[in-house]
């Protein structure tokens, strides 16, 4: 067996290995286990005096300041090592007497080994064993901007970023309470990625927070890159097709949803936050629905189901009318759908079926190629295709129409974008193979599983299903914020009550 398996067997094996007192089997033990990688920089001062000190400083390059490391670390240390004896010079640093940043001991191996992989700086001195380990973690990053996919008029502009302290001072800015707790582990065998768990106490039900525990201990796999491998591994419906797992990249919407008694968990390197439990009735809502007027609010959010509607029924109704179901269309309507497929060779759910592939390889491709290019894909290639399929007698105008409306109409629902598509899809089939009584059956389907399915204990379809009558006054219309006393009863929280408005009394 090489050095290398002996070193990789003794870090994976024995978890809590002591440091050598002899740094040169330090070294060489840290060495073999980074499998002497280029980036992992070991830095050695050595004085030859009377003292005879050795010590080594070793860190990762790109993950660490170089210029911390040399005001606060190496300066400070040959300041003393020339003057001071080993021993006066370990106990310095054992009071943290060298002004060093954030500066902890560290005893065993594979603390040291996982100070060295987050960016921290190791001090190791010939004849302790144990090393000294300070923050001087420094990387580039994405500066705070607004999300793209949560773009608002009105209200807070900023987001997420991939940083995790970022993100988690983002929060605590919008929440400045000490009973915000942020709790942290790690998920990842090779990955190591720290994953938070944030919470109000007094606020978040305790059994919710014991049950996310739970599911997040259960995850055993090599890697988490993103925040979607929690959401996969901890949703309650994994073959379902819609999201008991919600996700946001603003600051605001993630502090609205840890006052209501939700969780939210902050995994390293993503800029989604995901918060359970997440509802239905959360996808036809948005943040800036809070910032303006109840009126307008209500009147965007039946809008918003307007468009549900119209992407799922409005295709798949249009088939079941022309091929079974001629009788309910009026004969004027009748004759100039029939004028229009005068000359085309396909049905019209097969019509339907290309021109929605095609609107969907448009929508991929504008998503996938820079911006600049992406748009120009879009706008262009959805007018030139649109119109050369009808003057080619491939498709009908009225079924170009019906797709763009639905196309765009989807765009209005994004957190349900992934269920609404293939739905769209399966009710066209349906209407072309039975009409209104198949489309009738399919959503009989759909509702059935709504109302089945929960998020971390929570009815999916609550308010509406079961029907709470607090929580009607947030939910399809938005009531007047003064009437929103009480937190969501779905998610079951002991303190219900989030504020008391009085009524004023005027003075005649």
């Amino acid at each position: 067996m090489t050095q290398y398996d002996k070193n990789s067997r003794k870090y994976q094996d024995a978890k809590h290995e002591k440091l050598f007192k002899d740094i040169d089997e330090n070294v060489q033990t840290i060495k073999a286990l980074f499998r002497n990688s280029f980036d992992v920089l070991f830095q050695e001062i050595n004085i030859v005096n009377e003292n005879k000190l050795k010590a080594v400083i070793i860190f990762i390059n790109g993950l660490t300041s170089k210029s911390s490391i040399e005001s606060n670390v190496v300066k400070p240390l040959l300041a003393h090592i020339n003057t001071t004896s080993k021993e006066a010079l370990i106990d310095l640093l054992d009071k943290n007497e060298l002004m060093l940043t954030d500066f902890t001991p560290c005893d065993y191996l594979d603390q040291t080994i996982e100070a060295i992989l987050v960016g921290r700086t190791i001090i190791l001195i010939d004849g302790c064993d144990y090393a000294f380990e300070m923050d001087t973690s420094h990387w580039k990053e994405r500066d705070v901007t607004e999300p793209n996919a949560e773009s608002v008029v009105r209200g807070p502009r900023e987001g997420f970023t991939e940083n995790m302290i970022t993100n988690t001072a983002l929060i605590r800015r919008k929440i400045k309470t000490p009973r915000l707790t942020f709790e942290s582990l790690k998920i990842g065998k090779l990955t190591q990625t720290q994953v938070i768990i944030a919470s109000i106490e007094g606020v978040t039900n305790n059994n919710l927070i014991k049950e996310m525990k739970i599911r997040l201990s259960r995850i055993d796999t090599d890697s988490v890159l993103d925040a979607g491998y929690i959401e996969q591994f901890i949703e309650d419906e994994p073959f379902s097709l819609f999201p008991t797992v919600g996700f946001s990249e603003k600051p605001d919407v993630i502090a609205s949803k840890l006052l209501e008694g939700r969780i939210a968990l902050i995994v390293d390197g993503s800029p989604d936050v995901l918060s359970v439990p997440h509802l239905f009735i959360e996808t036809i809502q948005s943040s800036e629905d809070y910032y303006t007027r109840p009126w307008y609010a209500s009147f965007i959010r039946l809008l918003r189901l307007l468009s549900l509607i119209i992407v799922l029924y409005f295709p798949s109704v249009y088939i079941a009318a022309q091929t079974y179901h001629q009788e309910m269309l009026p004969t004027q309507l009748f004759i100039t759908m029939a004028a229009s497929k005068e000359g085309v060779p396909f049905p019209a759910v097969i019509e339907l079926l290309i021109m929605s592939v095609l609107f969907e390889i448009l929508k991929e491709a504008g998503v996938r190629m820079p911006k600049p290019i992406g748009l120009a894909v879009n706008i262009v290639g959805a007018l030139v295709l649109g119109e050369a399929a009808v003057e080619a007698g491939l498709v009908s105008s009225p079924i170009v129409m019906i797709t763009a409306l639905a196309g765009i109409a989807g765009f209005t629902i994004y957190p349900l974008n992934d269920s609404i598509t293939f739905l769209r899809f399966a009710f066209i089939i349906l209407g072309a193979v039975s009409g209104l009584f198949g489309i009738t059956i399919g959503s009989i389907f759909v509702l059935i599983h709504l109302v089945s399915i929960r998020s971390f204990g929570a009815p999916y379809m609550s308010p509406l299903a079961p029907r709470n009558k607090n929580g009607l006054i947030d939910s399809i219309i938005r009531g007047p914020l003064w009437m929103m006393n009480h937190r969501p009863r779905a998610i079951g929280w002991k303190n219900n009550r989030k504020q008391r408005i009085h009524k004023l009394k005027y003075k005649k």
